[in-house]
């Protein structure tokens, strides 16, 4: 089968391996079986040939890894689902539920049998009180500092009020339509401050930004008038503060994205000139109209970099879980295959592989582990994870150096999204339960080399 492997030249003309293995056939004196039998032999090559080249996010060597962005993913992961917690409680009338209750939420907690949920919450005494009934019945509730914390939030969240119109009113104006599904608005609650009963009172105070509108039976967030003053990216508020006192029509931009790399990254990303050129190159303002730009091309590309930097610049945190970003590559005018692009881009934005949800980070955001600038409900959420059973920190999680999840048995294992609904990576990210065959690619992408990943930027 050594022909199948490798390209052949017949009378001048280089051939492919498929040609030359038909050309072989035709020529040779094998019976029909013998064809049927060496043509699929040639099928399970190509087939691992494929698979031997293609790689699934997860299999990226370790040496490409931001150690200090996964301890920041592993104690995003606990908060998140103390806060689910949390939130259960919250919506029962008494602040209190039957502890049997919470078995049905194991699916969004993500707890590995033969953990219960009521092992869950015992691990964080200091956030939740357990007690029986004079029926024996056991229950939950909120301890004392719990609900003081709740407290804490609501303020927090009410002093965020301005900043959380602002980047909702920008969101609009970046998208194609001027307006966006307040289902998917509702992924970038917690991520944007925003309040709990955001849909229902929330967006309706501000009818001088936005406005809802109904369209096929769906609930979209419009656009009321266009703000000049926020049509400035946060790349431009940093690197031209005099632009801001004098703001203008968006159009072409030239500032270069902050980059952040690990000291075993410097070798790979100097090869060739790659980054340096693609941070020369113009680009469309993400608040400029878009529609004319050409899908795949350099310049569309570029502009979807602008826009990633310019939502994660909005959240508390500086990190969403990538398939957040994904919802929205119709609206905002992202590529199709946007996890190639993050990846390709690790100076800018590192993408984390931890548990079944991937987490992009803005990389300038973070020194080591920990938030360059903490806004007020950034520390609040640390607060909360000091309260938790976190066995990370009694384990000295800062020294640990393998990046696989937490052992099976751990009951903080997995992770959830601000919903509080469990999912594997949605739309092309969510390895390989996808319904569109055109973005399957997507699933398992051949990530090889940085410096290769670069090549079609």
């Amino acid at each position: 089968m050594r022909f199948l492997s490798v390209a052949h030249t017949r009378n001048g003309v280089t051939r492919s391996p498929l040609l030359s293995f038909m050309d072989e056939m035709i020529h040779s004196s094998l019976t029909t079986k013998d064809v049927c039998f060496s043509l699929g032999r040639y099928c399970d090559f190509l087939q691992k040939r494929w698979m031997s080249k293609s790689k699934r996010v997860q299999d990226r060597s370790k040496n490409k890894r931001i150690h200090d962005l996964e301890i920041a993913t592993e104690k995003w992961k606990v908060v998140s689902k103390i806060l689910f917690i949390m939130d259960i409680l919250r919506k029962e009338p008494e602040e209190i539920i039957p502890l049997r209750s919470l078995e049905q939420y194991r699916q969004q907690i993500s707890l590995s049998k033969p953990h219960k949920v009521s092992d869950f919450v015992r691990k964080s005494p200091k956030l939740f009180d357990l007690y029986k009934d004079k029926r024996g019945v056991a229950w939950c509730g909120f301890t004392e500092q719990a609900e003081n914390l709740i407290e804490e939030e609501g303020r927090l969240i009410e002093e965020n009020n301005e900043k959380a119109v602002e980047h909702v009113t920008r969101l609009l104006m970046m998208s194609v339509e001027k307006r966006l599904p307040l289902d998917k608005i509702a992924h970038f609650r917690r991520d944007f401050g925003l309040k709990c009963d955001f849909r229902k009172k929330w967006i309706h105070m501000f009818p001088e930004h936005f406005r809802v509108v109904t369209i096929d039976d769906s609930e979209y967030l419009e656009l009321n008038s266009w703000n000049p003053a926020w049509a400035i990216t946060e790349l431009e508020r940093k690197t031209m503060p005099e632009k801001i006192s004098e703001p203008s029509s968006p159009g072409i931009l030239r500032l270069s994205f902050p980059m952040k790399f690990p000291p075993n990254f410097k070798k790979i990303f100097g090869d060739g000139g790659k980054v340096r050129y693609f941070q020369k190159r113009p680009y469309l303002s993400p608040y400029a109209d878009a529609r004319e730009l050409t899908p795949g091309s350099e310049e569309f590309n570029k502009r979807a970099v602008a826009v990633m930097h310019e939502i994660l610049s909005f959240t508390i945190e500086k990190r969403l879980v990538t398939d957040h970003l994904t919802h929205f590559r119709q609206e905002f005018m992202m590529p199709q295959k946007l996890m190639r692009l993050l990846l390709k881009h690790y100076g800018i934005f590192y993408v984390s592989e931890r548990g079944k949800r991937f987490s992009v980070f803005l990389t300038e955001a973070y020194e080591g582990s920990q938030l360059i600038s903490k806004c007020p409900l950034v520390l609040w959420k640390e607060k909360i994870l000091s309260l938790t059973g976190y066995r990370g920190r009694k384990r000295g999680i800062k020294s640990f150096n393998e990046y696989s999840d937490l052992d099976k048995g751990d009951l903080f294992e997995g992770e959830l999204d601000n919903h509080g609904t469990f999912s594997s990576l949605e739309e092309e990210e969510n390895m390989g339960t996808l319904k569109e065959p055109a973005l399957v690619e997507d699933s398992e992408m051949d990530v090889g080399d940085l410096y290769d990943a670069y090549k079609d930027i």
